[in-house]
């Protein structure tokens, strides 16, 4: 069974997108398809194309 393809996020969408805890800029990891906020300490999942920007979904970094 292969994984399938993540979705593609709109690059407008990732302009305008911001940490729901900081308020400061994400980056976009592509190969973990997560949006990155390196002042919170958290990756928050894309599941099909749509950014879930709840704290309580989002991923802890490794230190």
């Amino acid at each position: 069974m292969t994984t399938p393809e993540p979705v593609a996020v709109d690059p407008r969408l990732l302009e305008i997108l911001v940490c729901p805890l900081t308020r400061t800029t994400l980056r976009y990891d592509r190969a973990r398809n997560e949006l990155i906020s390196a002042a919170a300490g958290l990756a928050f999942p894309i599941r099909d194309g749509i950014p879930i920007m709840l704290a309580e979904e989002a991923r802890p970094l490794e230190d």
